[in-house]
């Protein structure tokens, strides 16, 4: 029997007391009378060597240093805004999209550059709850995602699809030969040598954010890519 198939799981809902709990600060749980309760209906994942929390439903909550995806939606005169899959709007702007501190300069027309509906892959430079989150895509592997597809889903699922110490991500790209990069605030962006695979993959994310209380779930996900690729041919 796996790890995974040894986990025990117990459905808890908003109001009831966790125990065993092994997690340091979790926005999902709070304190009352010295016990921890949760604040939000999840799981309790029980095993030998404690207890963990895991959340059905939740938001993403920016922090300084995050790698996100945003979703342009709209733009001002020196900024675009940005949908990064929560209560808060982030901002990007034309100064930090071109570079202008790295010696870059702005175009006339910027907003050709990066239009409304485009993926941006950002860290989050400041955010004080106050002011909406800023982004910056000065840095290696950031900016404008030009490839492959973006599926979005509950942030609260992220650490599934990651799985324990990366399980679950290296077994879809193994089985898929696609690079995959979750971002934590529920995008993941896939790129693959054809639409077929993306799709393919897109499905077997879902499929985890659909299942992702069950146990075997790797083995299926696994077993899900292999088929598929065998019924369609790539």
């Amino acid at each position: 029997m796996s790890q995974e198939e040894k986990v025990k799981k117990v459905l808890v809902l908003p109001g009831d007391k966790v125990e065993g709990i092994k997690q340091a600060q979790n926005i999902y749980l709070f304190d009352y009378n010295g016990e921890k309760r949760a604040a939000v209906a999840g799981l309790l994942d029980i095993k030998d060597e404690g207890a963990s929390f895991v959340p059905l439903k939740g938001f993403y909550f920016p922090n300084e240093g995050d790698i996100v995806i945003g979703l342009v939606t709209s733009h001002a005169a020196a900024n675009w805004f940005l949908d990064i899959n929560s209560p808060y709007q982030a901002t990007l702007s034309i100064q930090d999209f071109f570079g202008v501190k790295q010696g870059g300069q702005v175009p006339d027309d910027p907003f050709t550059y990066l239009k409304i509906g485009d993926y941006v892959k950002a860290r989050i430079v400041a955010f004080d709850r106050v002011r909406s989150p800023a982004l910056t895509v000065q840095d290696k592997g950031l900016g404008r995602i030009t490839e492959g597809t973006v599926v979005t889903v509950r942030p609260v699922k992220v650490p599934r699809i990651i799985g324990k110490k990366g399980s679950m991500i290296e077994t879809i790209k193994s089985a898929s030969g696609c690079d995959v990069f979750v971002a934590v605030n529920g995008r993941v962006h896939i790129t693959c040598q054809n639409e077929i695979l993306q799709e393919i993959v897109a499905e077997a994310i879902k499929m985890i954010e659909t299942q992702s209380h069950t146990t075997g779930l790797t083995a299926r996900v696994k077993q899900f890519i292999e088929e598929e690729r065998r019924v369609r041919g790539v």
